[in-house]
C-alpha cells in the first residue's frame, strides 16, 4: 500500500468562521492553527500548504484565564537599540483584540515560507461582520 502525498494544485480549500466570543484565547488559536495547516483534513501533507481559509469574528469578546490580563505582556522591537516595547494585555484586548489572536495564531505555525503562507488564509475581525459573506463560510465550533 503507499502512502498518499497531497499535491498543492489539488488541495480543496474551505472557509470557515469561528466565533471567539467567550473562548479562551491560546485554545482558539491552536484549533484555527490546526485548520490552517490543515491537520484536521485526511490528505494533510506536512511540507504541503493543505489547510482552509478561517475567519475569526468577536475577538474583543476573547477570554485570558487567571491573571494574565495583567501579568502578560505583548513584546516587540522596532529594530532601533533600547527599542523593546511592551503592551500590557489588558490594554491590548481593549484597543487591538484582534492583533491579540493573530500574533497568537502566529506563534503557533511553523517559522518559514510555509507558515508564512498559511498566515495569509487568516481574517480577523474585532466586531461580529465580515466581508466574506460571497465565499459562503461554514461556521466551525471551537471546544
Amino acid at each position: 500500500m503507499k502512502t498518499y502525498m497531497a499535491k498543492a494544485e489539488t488541495v480543496e480549500r474551505k472557509w470557515y468562521v469561528v466565533d471567539a466570543e467567550g473562548q479562551t484565547l491560546g485554545r482558539l488559536a491552536s484549533r484555527v492553527a490546526a485548520v490552517l495547516r490543515g491537520k484536521h483534513k485526511p490528505n494533510y501533507t506536512p511540507n504541503i500548504d493543505t489547510g482552509d481559509f478561517v475567519i475569526v469574528i468577536n475577538t474583543d469578546k476573547v477570554v485570558l484565564t487567571g491573571k494574565k490580563l495583567e501579568d502578560k505582556f505583548y513584546r516587540y522591537h522596532t529594530g532601533y537599540i533600547g527599542g523593546l516595547k511592551e503592551i500590557p494585555y489588558k490594554k491590548m484586548m481593549e484597543e487591538k483584540s484582534d492583533l491579540a489572536v493573530y500574533e497568537a495564531v502566529k506563534g503557533m505555525l511553523p517559522k518559514n515560507s510555509l507558515g508564512r503562507a498559511m498566515l495569509k488564509k487568516l481574517r480577523v475581525y474585532k466586531g461580529a461582520e465580515h466581508n466574506h459573506v460571497a465565499q459562503k463560510p461554514e461556521t466551525l465550533k471551537v471546544d
